[in-house]
């Protein structure tokens, strides 16, 4: 980027001026790509800040070092003055600024997407987030590896992304991933904040097992008031929170069968002490030192526990096959889904999976296979059936399975399962 010019200024803001005045028109197509090219535009917009507030810190420390003021006031104020500048708090300064510092001198590739316009700034939010714990040489190796070439992230959802920054953090440095998860176990809470409509959010930081165990159970007991005909016209999120309330503050107390957690990880990160991450299902990657305690934490507790094999290609990381514990074909086969897709198979959608769908529906001979269904939640499902849309799997020999999504606006978007976690002998073989 060039120097800063009052003229670039000037031209910067008469085109704001323009894109006032831009106005809905007939032609849908046209109107998805205008849709595109801003979207564009604010990640370069946003990228041009990191820029410059990088610029403004650095002017601002080294006029007042050649000032001969004291370290202590060498950063004082400067996330206000960006804040003020962004019309934002104080605190929201200090993270544009830290955001800033480590995409202009740790994360050039992050930077050089967003600039690009295909990373958006909440994503590449993500990718330093998930990186602070590492090393400056670390955290360089995850942002080459990430976004190097835009397709890796292409079609990924925010929690794909996280899953993907997450893993690559627990192979290059175990410890610091492990320490940070430690640090944060010990900062558990119960927060409460304001909501709309007399209403009321309660958050509880904890342990990622727990909360998905909680999840889990609170989700299995909604469906069994449910199916016994007792909800009272109560949905199964209100059922959850209702149940939440009562074993909360002790009016009642759960029961019912285990729900299951299911932990995925390679036979050498179990047994071998492998350090690939595992997958935590409803949760994402887990450092193989934290799953192998979680497992040992089990077996010798009284929870139970089973084990079953899943089969994925070692080149690819693409599962294959699972073994089956139940009778029937379609349980093992939604379950296999599940565990391949992890979340909605929508580009860009994290949302849990909620229906299990032919990708060619059947009244177009598609087949119930694997390689037809897909993973999707309720509202991805139910957009796929209206007019013009479309959707194939595509033949991918060798990788992860791939599905084409067309709209009735004439664009297409691909979407790829993640792999599974593969020893790491395999892929250096």
């Amino acid at each position: 980027m060039g120097e800063l010019v009052a003229a670039d200024l000037d031209e910067l803001r008469a085109f704001t001026a323009r894109l006032r005045c831009v106005e809905v028109g007939g032609d849908a197509g046209l109107g998805i790509e205008w849709l595109d090219a801003i979207e564009a535009l604010k990640s370069v917009g946003c990228a041009v800040q990191a820029v410059i507030t990088d610029g403004v810190a650095t002017s601002i420390r080294a006029d007042r070092r050649a000032r001969g003021l004291p370290r202590v006031e060498w950063d004082r104020g400067i996330a206000s003055q960006i804040a003020l500048a962004r019309r934002e708090s104080p605190n929201r300064g200090g993270r544009h600024l830290g955001f800033a510092q480590a995409l202009v001198h740790e994360m050039p590739h992050t930077l050089a997407l967003l600039r690009s316009g295909r990373l958006n700034e909440w994503r590449a939010t993500l990718l330093v987030r998930e990186t602070a714990c590492l090393s400056a040489v670390d955290r360089a190796i995850v942002d080459r590896r990430l976004c190097s070439d835009p397709a890796i992230l292409d079609g990924v959802g925010d929690r794909g992304l996280i899953a993907r920054a997450k893993t690559l953090a627990v192979e290059l440095d175990a410890a610091a991933v492990v320490a940070r998860h430690r640090k944060a176990v010990s900062e558990r809470r119960v927060t409460t904040r304001p909501a709309p409509d007399s209403m009321a959010y309660l958050s509880v930081l904890m342990p990622m097992e727990q909360a998905v165990c909680l999840q889990a159970t609170l989700g299995r007991d909604a469906d069994s008031v449910i199916a016994t005909g007792n909800s009272g016209g109560r949905t199964r999120n209100q059922l959850m929170v209702d149940l939440l309330f009562d074993r909360g503050t002790g009016r009642a107390a759960a029961g019912g069968v285990p729900v299951a957690v299911n932990l995925v990880l390679s036979d050498e990160a179990l047994l071998a002490g492998g350090h690939e991450a595992a997958q935590l299902q409803g949760f994402g990657p887990v450092p193989a030192g934290i799953a192998r305690q979680l497992v040992a934490d089990a077996v010798d507790g009284d929870t139970e526990t089973s084990l079953r094999r899943v089969y994925s290609c070692p080149q690819s990381g693409a599962l294959t096959a699972m073994e089956s514990q139940a009778r029937t074909f379609p349980k093992s086969l939604r379950k296999l889904i599940d565990l391949r897709d992890r979340t909605c198979r929508t580009p860009w959608c994290d949302a849990p999976i909620r229906h299990h769908d032919h990708i060619r529906s059947r009244r177009r001979s598609g087949e119930t296979s694997v390689h037809n269904g897909s993973g999707l939640c309720e509202a991805c499902n139910h957009a796929k059936e209206g007019y013009g849309w479309s959707a194939r799997p595509v033949h991918n020999p060798g990788r992860t399975h791939l599905i084409d999504v067309g709209t009735p606006t004439g664009h297409h978007y691909r979407s790829t399962a993640p792999p599974l976690p593969t020893s790491a002998h395999l892929w250096a073989s």
